[in-house]
C-alpha cells in the first residue's frame, strides 16, 4: 500500500512493471467501496470497473504534452470526406494519412505541440507555408497540406513508407543524413506508432467491407 496526497493506492502492478519499464505500459485504476484507488498495468476486462488513469510515454499521440489523457480507439470515419478526397488527389494511402493524423494529434484540429506544431496533421508553420496551408486549425486546410507533404516524402524516398514517417517526424534532412530511420528515440518510437496504426485501419476497413458484402 502507497499513501499519495493523503490517498491510499494499493498497487497491483503485474510482473515485469520495474521502474524501467514504466514508461511503456499504461496504468489503469479503480476505487473500491472504501475509496481505496487499485492501480494495474494489465490490460484490464471491459466490465471490471477499471478506468485508463496514464498514458504512456509510447502510446500517446506525439503532439499531447502529459501522459494523463486517452487515446482514442481506430477511427476510420472522422475527416473521412477530407481524407479520402486529398488522399486520392495526391496518391496516398488513405488509412497511412489516417495513421499519421492519429499519432500526432488523435484527431484534434486544435492540437499544439511543444515545438510548435498545429493542427490536426502537426504541421509546423513553415511547412505550412511550403503547402500553402494559410491556417493550420482549418481541417481541410491541415488536412490537404499534411497529404501533400506525405505525399512529397513519399515519392523523395521511393515509396518507402518507414522513411516518408520518419522524415514527417523528424524532417527529410535528417532521414537522409542517416540514410535511414534517424537515431532519435521520438522518431523511432514515432515510426513504430505510425506503422502498427497503418496495419490495423488497413485491417479495420477490410473487416468493415467484409460486414458490408
Amino acid at each position: 500500500m502507497i499513501r499519495r496526497r493523503g490517498v491510499i493506492l494499493a498497487v497491483l502492478f503485474g510482473a515485469g512493471f520495474a521502474v524501467s519499464g514504466a514508461a511503456q505500459a499504461d496504468v489503469y485504476v479503480m476505487r473500491d467501496a472504501n475509496g481505496v484507488a487499485h492501480l494495474t498495468n494489465v490490460v484490464p476486462h471491459k466490465d471490471s470497473g477499471y478506468k485508463l488513469f496514464q498514458k504512456s510515454a509510447w502510446t500517446k499521440p506525439k503532439a499531447w504534452r502529459d501522459g494523463f489523457q486517452i487515446v482514442p480507439r481506430l477511427d476510420v470515419h472522422t475527416y473521412d470526406d477530407e481524407i479520402n478526397y486529398y488522399a486520392r488527389q495526391y496518391g496516398v494511402d488513405p488509412t497511412l494519412v489516417r495513421a499519421v493524423m492519429h499519432a500526432e494529434s488523435a484527431f484534434n484540429p486544435n492540437a499544439v505541440s511543444s515545438a510548435g506544431a498545429g493542427g490536426l496533421m502537426q504541421l509546423m508553420p513553415q511547412t505550412a507555408a511550403r503547402f500553402g496551408v494559410a491556417d493550420r486549425f482549418n481541417p481541410q486546410q491541415n488536412i490537404a497540406g499534411g497529404v501533400a507533404y506525405l505525399a512529397f516524402l513519399l515519392d523523395l524516398f521511393h515509396g518507402d513508407q518507414r522513411l516518408a514517417v520518419a522524415a514527417y517526424n523528424a524532417g527529410e534532412g535528417a532521414v537522409q543524413k542517416y540514410d535511414g530511420v534517424p537515431p532519435y528515440n521520438e522518431t523511432q518510437n514515432y515510426v513504430t506508432r505510425v506503422l502498427d496504426l497503418h496495419q490495423r485501419y488497413q485491417n479495420q476497413v477490410v473487416s468493415e467491407q467484409a460486414v458490408a458484402r
